[in-house]
């Protein structure tokens, strides 16, 4: 069992990134799908599955970061607004 990890920033989304993937059907800044799930594919399943509007397509085009269950490790950090102020 892994741990699928795809996020998606559009915060500074352009004309110019056209091609870019766009992971969700609804407007978004920041998209995070967290899923554990034996493969890939069965992972892209159970996303599209929640009717939430997720872009399998676009998701593919992602490289996720993957995360084995069977040992322990860091699985989310997040640091946001964040500046130098030392």
């Amino acid at each position: 069992m892994n741990l699928y990890i795809w996020r998606h920033n559009k915060t500074y989304h352009s004309h110019s990134m056209i091609d870019e993937p766009c992971v969700l059907n609804e407007f978004y800044l920041d998209a995070l799908a967290v899923v554990a799930a034996p493969d890939q594919e069965t992972a892209l399943a159970m996303l599209e599955a929640r009717g939430e509007g997720w872009r399998v397509e676009d998701l593919r085009k992602l490289e996720p970061t993957v995360l084995s269950l069977d040992k322990g490790g860091v699985v989310f950090t997040q640091i946001r607004g964040s500046f130098d102020h030392l």
